[in-house]
């Protein structure tokens, strides 16, 4: 087999999965043309409308366009879309607002915070200090919270996290935050669609400085970072940015501002059933037997379901489910020695819901992982299953375009069976 193949392959291979990584999604036709344009050659160095490189004057129209669409869609005073990843708007943010000596409080990676809040600490000599968690309710502890910011007078409190079930004390911390004279941030890179959708919260009104987040999680794609923030952190941000990232990606640029308009368009509808679909994923394992998280919460609040599946059993589990086409990701809860020992598996339906997947199709969905994880059924058995499932569910919705398959190869011939077309 050559490159190419192996990509159709994947292509193929991925059609008939079920794909419920929390961190992932499918992008629209739009978007996918748009990042193959000849914008992924260029550069853009600098700041709008005063480039280092000349033979900008699209692209700053573009780019003038896709912080337009961004500041209203989140109703926000200032964006910065350059950073590439979520991890680096995190970077970007650290490097902006910080000096060495300070510190950062945020989850630590055991308690669900994403891995970046302590790589990016190390940033100039910036500590980080784990937030306090309430295992119970699976969420930070505020009134230790409140006393540990109170004592330790940290220079960022940063909310948020990977593995997200319910919206985050920011209202409850504000104060505080404010009193102490701390930024308020929100890593918002798992929840950003649904934010964008007008649901689980809204961090810009509830009383946060500045949020980062990720634009292909439940947010429509294409990957990369951004930031929204008070205008009077704007600058900072903007400088550390142009510090940090020498080219991002016009293509991915001008894929955010479709992606964007799809939001506008189809955000609260999807949103609205992206968490109704969690919600009835996770009921339904908990009625095949599975330990789902915070039953009595109503299990959870985002496209997240996590489930338990005991001590050092996660990643056996998660590889089995992959042998029946259902893709997960294995991860370490509060209560496990070390990230080695996982017991958890975090479960996301923003990419299924964007295929059309509703709340009986979560039934069926939790049949099949309850097979595979209580060992009713084989792997082998449970892919047959599944593979009858996604047939069905092969079209992207909530985006202008639905009549291309979802996860349709463009081959190369085809590509110029079409432009042929077109002349």
């Amino acid at each position: 087999m050559d490159l190419l193949s192996y990509v159709e392959e994947h292509h193929s291979y991925r059609s008939r999965c079920i794909n419920l990584i929390a961190s992932e999604n499918i992008a629209s036709p739009l978007v996918r043309k748009l990042l193959s344009t000849d914008l992924g050659h260029r550069y853009a160095i600098g700041f709008l409308y005063t480039r280092i490189y000349r033979g900008c004057r699209y692209v700053d129209l573009i780019e003038a366009l896709t912080g337009y669409l961004l500041r209203s869609l989140f109703r926000a005073e200032h964006v910065n879309y350059i950073p590439i990843s979520g991890t680096l708007a995190n970077l970007i943010m650290v490097n902006a607002l910080t000096k060495p000596g300070d510190s950062i409080m945020a989850l630590s990676v055991m308690d669900g915070g994403h891995s970046s809040f302590r790589e990016c600490s190390l940033v100039h000599g910036v500590s980080m200090i784990p937030l306090p968690f309430d295992q119970e309710a699976y969420n930070i502890d505020v009134d230790g919270a409140e006393k540990l910011i109170r004592r330790i007078k940290p220079r960022i409190i940063l909310l948020g996290a990977s593995d997200i079930l319910f919206p985050h004390p920011i209202r409850e911390l504000a104060t505080t935050a404010k009193e102490e004279e701390c930024i308020l941030a929100y890593d918002g890179a798992h929840v950003l669609g649904l934010i964008a959708g007008g649901r689980f919260q809204d961090p810009l009104r509830e009383g946060t400085d500045v949020v980062t987040g990720s634009t292909h999680k439940t947010f429509f794609g294409p990957q990369g970072g951004i930031i929204l923030c008070r205008r009077d952190y704007g600058e900072a941000i903007d400088h550390s940015a142009w510090q940090l990232v020498n080219n991002h990606h016009i293509n991915r640029v001008a894929a955010l501002a479709a992606a964007t308009c799809e939001m506008q368009a189809f955000g609260t509808s999807y949103a609205d059933q992206v968490i109704a679909n969690a919600k009835r994923l996770a009921e339904m394992l908990y009625n095949e037997g599975i330990r789902v998280l915070c039953p009595d919460k109503g299990f959870t609040e985002s496209h997240q379901v996590i489930i338990d599946v005991g001590k050092g059993r996660a990643n056996g589990i998660s590889n089995k489910l992959e042998e029946a086409n259902i893709i997960v990701n294995p991860m370490p809860m509060p209560w496990d020695g070390d990230e080695e020992e996982a017991s958890g598996i975090r479960l996301g339906v923003q990419e299924v819901t964007r295929l059309g997947m509703r709340e009986d199709c979560m039934d069926e969905i939790a049949r099949l992982i309850a097979d595979v994880v209580l060992n009713r059924k084989s792997p082998s058995e449970v892919r047959y299953s599944t593979e009858l499932l996604t047939e069905n569910y092969q079209k992207i919705h909530f985006c202008f375009n639905t009549d291309e398959e979802a996860y349709r190869y463009f081959r190369v011939e085809n590509l110029v069976k079409e432009l042929k077309m077109q002349v």
